[in-house]
């Protein structure tokens, strides 16, 4: 590693010691910025929409982060930092089935309601085309992250390895939810 990637790494880690649940909200932010611009690349999009990037990093920052940071600081509670298979399987189902449906719902309703701007009606009619089987391919992908994070990552690095996760997740999400209207925005 470069010099400049372990200071940056260092200050970092001094970041999340010192301020950890502004430190993992900024850090989602950056994450939903960069895969947004991943998604409009992947889209065909022409020129960078910059108001629904801002829109995106600004969920991550004010909703992806802090939800993350206080879901594990929960989970851990609940579980007292055990880290045996049943008590990883327990966790990653309750994720499962709580958060997993609910960031999903949010996200497609955000993204409907105030990143294209459409009325609920609209949103409506989107999420209840489409949710089933973004929640289908969420159980097909989420519980082997959910697994290796219960597992192996340190609790104050969760939220970390999850939005970056979720940043591959959310181009899946982010092509997902547009409406085909935008694609050539």
């Amino acid at each position: 590693m470069s010099d400049y990637a372990k200071d940056a790494w260092r200050k970092y880690l001094i970041q999340l010691q010192a301020h950890p649940l502004r430190t993992k909200a900024i850090t989602a932010g950056v994450l939903a910025g960069c895969s947004d611009a991943i998604a409009q690349k992947i889209a065909g999009v022409k020129k960078i929409q910059f108001r629904r990037l801002f829109l995106l990093m600004l969920y991550g920052l004010c909703y992806g982060g802090p939800f993350a940071h206080y879901f594990h600081k929960l989970m851990d509670a609940l579980f007292k930092g055990k880290k045996d298979n049943t008590t990883v399987a327990k966790k990653v189902l309750l994720e499962q089935l709580t958060s997993s449906p609910w960031n999903n719902f949010l996200f497609m309703s955000y993204y409907g309601l105030v990143v294209e701007g459409r009325p609920w009606k609209l949103v409506k009619q989107k999420v209840g085309k489409d949710f089933s089987t973004i929640q289908l391919t969420a159980w097909k992908f989420w519980p082997i992250v959910g697994w290796i994070n219960y597992q192996y990552v340190p609790l104050q690095f969760r939220v970390l390895f999850g939005s970056f996760i979720a940043s591959c997740w959310s181009i899946f999400l982010n092509l997902k939810a547009r409406s085909a209207v935008i694609k050539n925005a």
